[in-house]
């Protein structure tokens, strides 16, 4: 089992990343509001592989390029990148082989956090 299940982006503008999320990786966010906080879900497929989680706008969520990364598992990196520039994203790291798991890119997103990408095939 992989160890993590969830993870929460850190936004200041909800409307605007969720512009942003919705046009780079193609899948609608579902917005919710949990415990005060203004959340937009990813999509959720409990009989599958890997974590999901959401945008989260509240008073503990605080942007930043600091911090964990998160790495979205695309099957073209190099479109996903591409989407994400198209819509403001800043280039941190360049599309980049990595051996054996494959390759890797990092954008800050709309909101200045750092977002990975990895794909196993270029």
């Amino acid at each position: 089992m992989n160890p993590v299940s969830y993870f929460e982006i850190p936004v200041l503008d909800m409307d605007r990343a969720i512009r942003f999320y919705e046009a780079v990786f193609g899948h609608a966010l579902e917005r919710a509001s949990v415990d005060g906080n203004e959340m937009a879900f990813f999509a959720h497929a409990p009989d599958r592989e890997g974590a999901s989680g959401a945008l989260a706008k509240g008073d503990s969520y605080r942007p930043s390029r600091d911090g964990a990364r998160l790495y979205f598992d695309v099957p073209d990196i190099e479109a996903v990148l591409a989407r994400a520039l198209a819509q403001g994203a800043e280039l941190l790291y360049p599309v980049t082989g990595v051996g054996s798991f494959g390759f890797v890119a990092e954008f800050a997103d709309c909101e200045g956090n750092c977002i990975a990408l990895h794909a196993q095939a270029r």
